[in-house]
């Protein structure tokens, strides 16, 4: 009867022994299914997600090109791209940080586009140079060509200037803002603004210039003083001095004068404007037009001074 129990307990172990196994086996098999099922998964989505993550990329010289801080990273499973959600970085130059930039989401594309960053939604892109900041709703840095584009409701900030656009394109070694379609840039000291489709910002020389036809306006205490338009005009963000070239017409509301030139420089601190060209000056009031080959006006104290081939008539045709 011993034996016999001894045998049974001894089958019994067996038993469990087996079973055991068995389910042990099970466990695993049906884990290495799952892991084997995500696997396949992640090869059909083709991507890999990282949380919380750095990404940056360098140049031939080892020198960073880019370093981008993101909330979540998605890869393509080429690596060759990353949609990036939450990213604040640097861009560099010449190994330097020249930007620091911030957006809702983003792209980084490596190697295809030769390590390029979009980002979107509320970017912004700060100099740390000069202290510019460029707002708008899309942004693309190339790093290569030393280039960042601003798209859509581009808004630049600055002591000089504040400055409104469709899109810009900012050249960071120049430090050069050229704006595109429906231009507003406003100054201060005096108050003035600049309406155009196209102007060029160059922020180190302080100079704001239009190759298409320009409208100014100088303000005080919020109402329009003078305004000016032209073809082509260049203005000096620290002298406050405009030239104005090209079908020139200047628009005075006190006094109420009318000139017209094809050049003139306008002082938009002192309201004086030279022209060693012919111009053409009408006195509203007054119905009196006079004509010189050359003069200067000073609309502060309501005084000009007109030299060559003067000649003048009032409303009455009676030469003045």
């Amino acid at each position: 009867m011993f034996f016999s129990s001894k045998r049974f307990l001894s089958f019994g172990f067996c038993l469990l022994t087996f079973a055991l196994l068995s389910a042990c086996n099970n466990s695993q098999k049906r884990t290495e299914k799952k892991i084997e099922k995500d696997r396949k998964a992640t090869t059909i989505e083709g991507t890999l997600v990282f949380n919380n993550v750095t990404l940056d990329q360098a140049d031939e010289k080892g020198r960073p090109l880019w370093k981008v801080k993101a909330k979540q990273a998605t890869y393509t499973k080429d690596k060759n791209t990353a949609q990036i959600e939450k990213p604040t970085g640097d861009l560099y130059q010449d190994g330097k940080i020249v930007l620091q930039v911030s957006a809702n989401s983003g792209e980084v594309q490596i190697r295809k586009t030769g390590n390029k960053i979009f980002l979107k939604g509320q970017i912004t892109a700060t100099d740390i140079r000069n202290g510019a900041v460029f707002k708008g709703d899309e942004l693309e840095w190339s790093p290569k060509d030393d280039l960042l584009l601003v798209r859509n409701n581009l808004k630049g900030s600055h002591p000089q200037l504040q400055a409104s656009a469709k899109e810009a394109r900012y050249f960071t070694r120049k430090q050069h803002l050229e704006l595109f379609g429906q231009v507003a840039a406003i100054a201060k000291d005096p108050d003035f603004q600049m309406k155009t489709e196209h102007l060029l910002w160059q922020i180190k020389e302080q100079q704001a210039i239009a190759d298409k036809r320009i409208q100014i306006e100088r303000y005080k205490v919020k109402t329009v003083t003078d305004r000016v338009e032209a073809d082509q005009s260049q203005v000096d963000l620290k002298t406050k001095i405009a030239t104005l070239k090209q079908n020139v017409q200047v628009t005075s509301i006190e006094p109420p004068v009318l000139m017209s030139s094809n050049l003139a420089v306008w002082n938009l601190k002192a309201r004086t404007v030279v022209s060693d060209q012919p111009l053409r000056i009408v006195h509203q009031t007054e119905n009196a037009i006079i004509t010189a080959n050359q003069g200067q006006v000073d609309l502060e104290r309501k005084v000009a001074n007109l030299t060559g081939g003067v000649q003048g008539i009032n409303n009455k045709n009676q030469a003045i």
